[in-house]
């Protein structure tokens, strides 16, 4: 029986933006797509704050598993997985990160992005859900989405219009790169396959990964063309081959 396969979906996300890529593997190997505290069935508003870090999240999803398996996350899905690998690498068989990072390395870049957050989830409290989605579908990062297509576009702006703003806030708050724990010096544990999956329009997350590749044992860097910070969603194909990839390296 095959190892079974984790996904974890990014920020304002939820288990239905990753079916894409579990529609790819569920012929082969069971799939399992949690929604991560804040997010799709998970937006509990009024659970203990701290169930929404990085490390509780961490805890929960290695907590549904009783047996080695296959780990990807996506961008803040990607920080919970990669701290699952640190923290538990002989549970985790390989892992595949897309637009991911292992937080900020200084307390002064760490103090400004909580600074950042913590604005950012005071404008989601007061001007609602809708605005904000507006505000973080405009960023930068996810320009090249436009090549998508309106259609696109309005299914990704109604899925994210799901979302709860006090549980969006708490999750800002709490699992901000800004308060994770930055695991820079924990990378050397994580001697399983490890593919860093980069859009070729992704600048600054390419140099992420490079960062990444250089402390990580035994990682490949697999860099997709005409796309961005969301591969899975503007390339699909190439980024399922990259995920099997790091997979079958692991076999």
């Amino acid at each position: 029986m095959n190892s079974p396969l984790v996904l974890l979906h990014g920020f304002t996300g939820s288990a239905v933006t990753m079916e894409m890529i579990a529609a790819e593997f569920r012929e082969e190997r069971r799939v399992l797509l949690p929604d991560l505290a804040g997010h799709g069935l998970s937006s509990h508003i009024d659970a203990d704050p701290t169930s929404f870090s990085v490390d509780a999240m961490a805890h929960t999803v290695a907590s549904l598993m009783n047996e080695p398996f296959h780990l990807l996350g996506y961008s803040m899905g990607g920080r919970v997985a990669l701290t699952i690998a640190c923290e538990q690498p002989d549970r985790v068989k390989s892992l595949s990160l897309i637009g991911a990072s292992a937080g900020l390395a200084t307390e002064n870049e760490r103090a400004e992005r909580v600074a950042a957050d913590e604005e950012l989830a005071c404008r989601i409290i007061s001007d609602g859900v809708e605005s904000f989605v507006d505000t973080w579908m405009a960023n930068p990062l996810f320009a090249t989405q436009a090549r998508l297509g309106p259609e696109y576009l309005a299914a990704a702006r109604a899925q994210r219009l799901t979302n709860d703003a006090a549980a969006l806030a708490s999750s800002l708050r709490a699992a901000g790169t800004g308060r994770m724990r930055a695991l820079h010096g924990e990378l050397h544990r994580c001697a399983m396959p490890v593919g860093l999956i980069v859009g070729a329009g992704d600048p600054k997350f390419r140099a992420i990964a490079a960062e990444l590749a250089s402390a990580l044992p035994n990682a490949t860097i697999h860099t997709i063309a005409d796309a961005g910070h969301a591969t899975h969603v503007e390339q699909l194909g190439a980024t399922v081959a990259a995920i099997r990839s790091t997979i079958e390296a692991a076999l």
